[in-house]
């Protein structure tokens, strides 16, 4: 008979999981390291651009008179 070893396990906002052997608990090193490398995201929703070189609909306009 193979000796099974110890699982380690995490707690979760669900509740204690348990994990695969192998693969270790997510630090909050780990959490902070992942946020640091994701693109930067603006707080609030971003208006478009539509003056001067950047406005489609004078961009679109077939006559000059």
């Amino acid at each position: 008979m193979i000796a099974c070893p110890t699982l380690q396990s995490e707690m979760t906002a669900d509740g204690e999981q348990t994990l695969i052997p192998g693969v270790g608990p997510i630090t909050m090193r780990d959490r902070l390291e992942v946020r640091i490398a994701a693109p930067l995201l603006p707080r609030k929703p971003q208006k478009p651009l539509d003056i001067g070189l950047f406005d489609e609909f004078g961009r679109n306009q077939l006559e000059l008179f």
